[in-house]
Formats: C-alpha cells, structure tokens, sequence
C-alpha cells in the first residue's frame, strides 16, 4: 500500500480522500489555491501546499505544479477526485512518466473513453446496445450531419464528440432549425474542448438515466456493484440520485449491470468507473450514453447500499491488489441530494458570498458529504455545492422522508441556497411514484416552499439578524460599515402563516 498520497483536487470530495487514506494508514498531501487557504480539507490533511492563485488554471489545473509538489512532498500517488483534471488523459500520462501512480484507468483508456465517438464504437464492439444515429470518425459537416439526420428522423440529438455537461448539444425538432443548430453546436464544442466534432443521435423524449457502478483490478477481474438512478437533472446536471432505481424490470436491472462489465471487460478497465446509460420505459430498450473513467459525485448512494468503501478500493487497486469481493445484495434504498449555493428565484445562478452559518445535523441513516463550514465564502471560480446529503433506509418512501427530515434540520445561511426546492421536489407525488425521467422538471412545477422554516433555521435567523446590522465590509475603493442583507431576507420568499 502508499504510504503516501496526493489530493489534486479541493472542498468535499478532498475531504473524503483524506479521511480514506487515513483509515489505511496513508499519509494525505492536500493542495490549495488561494481562495482555499482556510477551508476544512487543507487542515485535515497531513500536509499542505499552496498550488497558485484562485482561478483552477492557476491551481488545480496546473499540472507541472501538481507534479512538482508530488516530487518535493513525497507522494508515491495523486487521487484526481472528480471535475478538473480527473479524466484528463495527459494528466494521467504525466503522471506516469514522473514516476507517480495515477488512481484511475490508465492514459489510453481514458483518452478512448473520453472520446463519445470511439466510446460508443467500442461498446457496439463489446455487443453494447447504443442509439440510433450517426458516429462519424472524421469531422463531418453541417450539411453532411444533416443528410444523416434525414435519415434518422426528427427529432435529432445533435452532441458534441468531446467533453460533457451537455455543452454543444441541441435537440432539433426539424429540418429547418438544423443547420443553425449544428453551427451554434460546433461553436461551443470548440469553445469548450478545443474540438468542433458533432455526433447524431435519435432524441429520446422521456428516458430515464440510469448508470452503473464498476471496480476493475489490475488483474482482469472486473465487477459491478449494481445502478443508480440519475434522472432527475437541470441543464444535464444531476440533482437527486438514488440506488436501487425505482421501479425497473429485473430482467432489465441485470441486462444493464452485464452490459457495463461487458464494456468495462473489452477496453481493459481499472479502477472505478461508471458506465452511462439511457432507458426507454415505453419500449423497456436501454442504450450506451458513456463512461466516467473516476468516482462519481453521487458515489455514496452506492457505498450505502452495498457497504463498500469506493474510495478505500481505488486505493487499494491502483496499489497492485486485486479484488477480493463478489458484487453484494443491495440493502435498503439510498438517495442523495445536491445542496448548491443558488438562487432558484434567478434560474438557479450561483449565489456567490458568506456562509454566516452552517450546520449539519446528526440523524441516524443520513450522511454528510461537505467542504464547508461556518465562514466559508461560495467563490465564482468553483463548483458552488455546499454538501452532499445522503439518506439510507429500508424502503425508497423511508429514504425520501428520511433525506426531506436532513434537509429541514440543515442550516445553511448567508447566501440563498436550493434547500426548500429540494424538499419540494422530494416531496412531488411524481417524484414520490418513481415516475421519474430526465425531463421532470420541464414537465412538472416544482415551486419553492412557502411555510414556517423548521426550528433550527429560526433560531439561527434570530442569532445571526443583530451581526448584520453591524458588520463591517468593504465597499468598492473605500472601507465602509454597511448594511448586509438580513438573514431573513437572503432566505426568500417564506411566509408564516
């Protein structure tokens, strides 16, 4: 095993490594940017060093920085966590060539994979059911992706080759919108990944994203650890997942897990890894969408229903050992809630400030999974989640209830965050039926809740109304004793009855 290990990565999921490597013994090397001078990881961690300025490209993407820093500290490995340069291929080769094991897939698997072209070329290989459409291997044109598109049938899934979170795709509802689209498409692929390529899919209308965990070993041994249900997104990002997925054929649950090893097999996988897929309810038909070659934000839903640690596995396998489990029996349902710093009263942009307060409360089968405390300051440079929250019980509904009770006990202010959306989500009829698929929240009106805050909140909001009429803060150019936004206001549209 390491004796020690470097953390290329910030806030909750720093965290989580730190308290892995501590409970086998391995000594944790954080890295920091300016910005993250005083948060909680840079304490936990056995050493620290400072990486750059606050932008990631001054810091967490700085890769002769990061490897330096591993050269001076004497990590024998670098954990990229997830986001940055997780699935960054020439990462993991530089890696390599230093002399420092890369806890993942190895540089050409990642390369292949993070490409959705020849990844779904490889799991139509592997026997891997994939989309309807059009998978050019050259740059093809907006003219020629339209020719294909005729073909396929309106509407179209116009997605870039490169990258992901849903920047340059368009859904095309017909022929005439196509071209622009295609253009627009190409812009922002370029923008985003330095890559213009387009690939064509048939658009589903209302399926459900379902993925599945793997953990592969050095030795050819790879394993499932059963799915999870990602459904419910806004702009293609997760907000709520779940294990197991509610209401899903037996027979298609375990066509899926097959599918995921079966592809994970073919590309000579290691480490853990997701394998992404869309499922049609109406035809029971699921489909390849594609692989995170890193441990996933949602990764905890798993580790409670099989109670196994992903994170002590990656280390253990990027280490030589092989893998000595079978996949367990799922007990019970897990669901896990994104806690973000955003204002859903503003199409939920990033609510940018000071957590005035923070608390987390101790409940039996909930789960926090946070880089922040009381202080923390929600910068324009990073991912603006406050925490995890995740809840185990013996039955989905036991979950949900279990996961809203978290939610109403958790104390976040200073800054306007999607806690009450999320409670009203978990608690819509829809939601609660399992009728779930990725465009829910397009379909159904999920508003902001509008009773009493639960009794922590207002004991905070007390405490912390006195601070804001005095507290100072600095004004542009000048130094001044203003007036903060009361607690109260910051919190919304609330109204006691």
């Amino acid at each position: 095993m390491f004796r020690k290990v470097l953390i290329a990565n910030r806030g909750e999921i720093a965290r989580r490594v730190i308290q892995a490597c501590r409970e086998l013994s391995i000594k944790s090397v954080a890295v920091y940017s300016e910005a993250d001078s005083g948060a909680p990881f840079v304490r936990e961690a056995d050493e620290a060093y400072l990486l750059g300025g606050a932008p990631a490209s001054e810091s967490y993407l700085n890769i002769p920085r990061l490897l330096e820093i591993a050269r001076w500290s004497g990590a024998e490995a670098i954990h990229p966590g997830y986001g940055f340069l997780s699935e960054n291929p020439d990462f993991a080769a530089a890696c390599a060539q230093a002399g420092i094991v890369f806890i993942g897939p190895r540089p050409e698997v990642i390369r292949l994979l993070g490409d959705k072209g020849e990844a779904k070329r490889a799991a139509e290989r592997a026997g891997v059911p994939i989309v309807p459409g059009y998978n050019p291997a050259h740059a093809a044109s907006a003219e020629e992706l339209q020719r294909a598109a005729q073909q396929i049938g309106f509407p179209v899934l116009l997605k870039a080759v490169a990258g992901g979170g849903g920047k340059g795709m368009r859904v095309v509802e017909t022929p005439g919108a196509f071209l622009e689209a295609a253009e627009s498409a190409s812009r922002e692929a370029q923008n985003a990944f330095g890559d213009p390529r387009l690939m064509l899919e048939r658009y589903l209308a209302r399926p459900r994203h379902i993925e599945v965990q793997v953990l592969a070993d050095q030795h050819g041994r790879v394993l499932h650890l059963h799915e999870r249900e990602c459904s419910i997104q806004r702009r293609h990002q997760k907000i709520i997942e779940e294990s197991p997925a509610p209401n899903l054929p037996p027979e298609t649950r375990a066509a899926l897990c097959d599918a995921a090893v079966r592809l994970a097999e073919a590309v000579g996988y290691t480490n853990a890894g997701t394998v992404e897929f869309l499922y049609d309810p109406q035809t029971e038909q699921f489909y390849f969408l594609e692989v995170n070659t890193r441990l996933q934000v949602e990764h905890p839903v798993t580790e409670m229903v099989t109670g196994i640690d992903l994170v002590h596995w990656q280390l253990r396998i990027a280490a030589g050992e092989p893998l000595t489990l079978e996949t367990p029996p799922q007990h019970g349902h897990a669901i896990e809630a994104r806690l973000y710093a955003e204002d859903p009263d503003n199409d939920f942009a990033p609510a940018l400030g000071t957590l005035l307060a923070y608390a987390q409360p101790h409940l039996p089968g909930v789960r926090f999974d946070s880089g922040v405390e009381t202080g923390a300051t929600i910068t324009p440079h990073y991912d603006p989640m406050i925490a995890k929250v995740i809840a185990h019980a013996p039955d989905r509904l036991a979950a949900i209830r279990r996961l809203i009770n978290a939610l109403e006990q958790t104390v976040a202010l200073g800054v306007r965050t999607n806690q009450a959306f999320l409670i009203d989500l978990l608690r819509h009829p829809a939601f609660q039926a399992g009728d779930l698929h990725t465009g829910f929240l397009a379909e159904h009106t999920v508003s902001r809740a509008e009773n009493l805050p639960p009794e922590p909140v207002l004991t905070a909001l007390a405490l912390l109304e006195p601070l804001t009429r005095t507290l100072p803060t600095r004004a542009a150019g000048r130094d001044a004793a203003q007036r903060l936004p009361s607690p109260w206001e910051q919190l919304g549209r609330w109204r006691i009855h």
